[in-house]
């Protein structure tokens, strides 16, 4: 790690860590106390990726996360209550109870997509969002997660390759953490370095160690800063572990115990205190403010959380489907004149030119004319006369072969006499 940052930024990204756990440790109790419906996804270990790569997006961009990736949603400024709410699928929470997992977002404030189940389909949607941006001016990047498993889907490689041939301003953080769900990296994908992926689509990437959080926020600034500009995606590959299993059912007893051990002793937020103790950005006195920030935080908005109320049984009927702007209303902001991107501005004349083929009009420009290897003009001026020339009529031609008929069979008379 290199000091180069602001002393708030370093503060702000050690904050965000803590605060990304804390709220994750409460979550783990109240899934004991059965008070969490739904499942529940740890990112213990992982924090510095969430919370670095969410860092570097300025308040305009958009972000799509995964369900490793609370600290993404605490660096947008999703307060830690409907994280909580949303788990315990109460009737203030973003989804209002009808959903008990992390799948809720913000269009209008916040910019936050929801999550989709289905691994690898946020990539084509956020994509398109960044597309989208563009078209309206409004100088965006947006930003997704994905596993390592993830990243072996078919929607990985279609969203990828249509992210790449659109230069989409869009940033996809591929998190190698080692395992998906039980298989191992090694038995699922031939590669050393899964940003080699990127190759095959024409985009930049890069690999950087997910648990240093302060590389994790430089190398995302670099690549939103990059698509920012008009370079097109780029792909992050962070090298990390899951420390927990999949999901709170799942004890991970396939892991082997001396490599959870290697990577316990990396946790990012330990190595980031020993950062910070060095280089006198953090002491004990500081330290101490921020645990008790934090740990008042997470009572208040855990007390908010329990207090709301279930959604009544009736509400369950209502708000399934979205019936237009009653619902809410989707409406393009535009940041630049429309006129530029509509006709007549927009507009391009209906006419293409392929080398060795020639050139093309539309329907109604005539017939274009049509080179074959190394067929001279001349050449195909003739052979184009010759194709368009008028053909003798069929029965004429039928005329003439009835009067040659006609005097060979009278010759055929004569000979007879």
């Amino acid at each position: 790690m290199k000091k180069d940052l602001t002393r708030q930024q370093y503060l702000d990204l050690y904050y965000f860590m803590r605060l990304n756990r804390g709220v994750e440790d409460t979550m783990v109790k109240l899934f004991r106390q059965n008070k969490i419906v739904g499942g529940l996804y740890s990112s213990l270990g992982q924090e510095g990726i969430s919370v670095g790569s969410a860092y570097a997006l300025e308040k305009k961009d958009w972000l799509a996360p995964m369900i490793r990736n609370i600290g993404a949603l605490l660096v947008k400024g999703v307060p830690p209550r409907d994280v909580f709410m949303q788990h315990m699928a109460k009737y203030d929470s973003p989804t209002k109870g009808k959903d008990g997992t992390s799948h809720f977002g913000d269009l209008d404030n916040l910019h936050i997509v929801s999550p989709i189940s289905m691994l690898g389909d946020l990539i084509p949607v956020m994509a398109g969002v960044a597309i989208a941006g563009r078209y309206l001016g409004q100088k965006i990047v947006t930003m997704t997660w994905i596993g390592d498993g993830g990243s072996s889907t078919g929607v990985f490689h279609e969203g990828l390759n249509f992210a790449a041939t659109q230069k989409a301003p869009f940033v996809l953080i591929l998190e190698n953490n080692l395992w998906a769900y039980s298989t191992p990296v090694r038995r699922q994908v031939p590669l050393e370095n899964l940003a080699d992926r990127a190759k095959a689509y024409g985009i930049a990437s890069y690999i950087v160690d997910g648990n240093d959080v302060v590389a994790m926020y430089k190398t995302a600034k670099e690549a939103v800063d990059r698509a920012r500009a008009g370079e097109g995606p780029i792909l992050i590959e962070a090298k990390t572990f899951r420390r927990m299993g999949h999901a709170q059912h799942d004890p991970a007893e396939y892991v082997p115990k001396d490599m959870r051990a290697y990577w316990e002793a990396r946790d990012p937020i330990l190595l980031y205190e020993k950062f910070l103790t060095s280089e006198k950005l953090l002491d004990t006195k500081g330290k101490k403010e921020i645990d008790d920030k934090i740990d008042a935080l997470l009572q208040k908005e855990r007390d908010f959380a329990e207090s709301s109320p279930m959604p009544p049984a009736e509400f369950a009927a209502e708000g399934v489907y979205c019936t237009g702007d009653d619902c809410h209303k989707v409406q393009a902001k535009w940041e630049r004149d429309m006129r530029e991107v509509m006709p007549p501005k927009s507009s391009v004349p209906a006419v293409w030119t392929v080398e060795g083929f020639g050139a093309g009009k539309g329907s109604s420009g005539g017939i274009a004319p049509i080179h074959f290897g190394d067929t001279s003009a001349t050449t195909e001026k003739a052979e184009n006369e010759e194709r368009l020339a008028p053909k003798s009529p069929p029965k004429t031609i039928a005329k003439k072969k009835s009067a040659k008929t006609a005097t060979v069979a009278a010759g055929s008379r004569k000979a007879r006499r």
